[in-house]
């Protein structure tokens, strides 16, 4: 078994550092987990580049040897390299494709109608209006190919619901021989998020967004956060 870091995400706005607006591309914290033969990359949230380069200097391995991809959400900023591991099965919780699935295949109906509509009357089309429409097929193709995960993706490597963000957001529990380490996602995106006890303000349910911190900081002995470093459960060090 081993757990390691590829790359340490970022929020666009850090509501806890007073920015009010985006200050910087966000991007998730990509993880590698590795067990008995299965290579599973946690939340692939840079470019493709960026992430293969990535990769390369964190370990010996290529995007070909990558065997799963799990998302914790369907976040853009968790997926945004996801294409560079074409030979993984990509996996998502079953709760957040079904939840995600329908408004997004709706979405992208009623705007290609739009299209279709626009072009047999000859009325535009806008650049903005097809630019939606490139980003909505991307998004349906990608969720078309994620499989709903099964509780455990490999040996000791498990999911663990941590539902608020959004509906079905999954962490995924590390069952280490010296410790159990969870991958948080956006359920506790920052240093400043767990110390302080707060979610993030775009969450579609804040009380169940604060009860999946609590068994978060409950459960496990580390944490990866969703968009900064692996951390210490302040429960484990006599602090919370």
């Amino acid at each position: 078994m081993d757990l390691r870091i590829v790359s340490i995400g970022t929020l666009a706005a850090h509501p806890l550092w007073d920015e009010r607006g985006p200050v910087r591309t966000g991007h998730a914290t990509t993880t590698l987990v590795q067990s008995e033969g299965a290579n599973i990359l946690i939340d692939p949230g840079l470019p493709a580049p960026a992430l293969n380069a990535r990769l390369s200097e964190r370990t010996k391995l290529r995007p070909k040897d990558i065997t799963h991809v799990f998302l914790t959400s369907f976040n853009p900023e968790c997926r945004r390299g996801i294409e560079l591991f074409d030979r993984a099965k990509w996996l998502l919780s079953e709760k957040e494709r079904e939840t995600i699935g329908v408004p997004l295949a709706t979405s992208l109906a009623r705007l290609a109608e739009t299209r279709d509509m626009a072009e047999s009357s000859g009325e535009e089309f806008g650049e903005d209006q097809q630019g939606m429409l490139a980003v909505l097929q991307r998004d349906v193709a990608i969720l078309a190919r994620c499989e709903a995960a099964a509780d455990s993706i490999a040996p000791g490597v498990d999911l663990f619901p941590l539902p608020g963000f959004s509906a079905g957001l999954c962490g995924v529990l590390v069952n280490e021989p010296t410790r159990t380490t969870l991958v948080c996602g956006d359920a506790i995106p920052t240093l400043e998020h767990l110390m302080q006890g707060k979610v993030l303000p775009t969450c579609a349910d804040r009380e169940q967004a604060l009860e999946s911190y609590q068994e978060a900081v409950e459960i496990a002995d580390v944490l990866v956060l969703g968009r900064d470093n692996l951390v210490m459960s302040p429960t484990k060090r006599g602090i919370g």
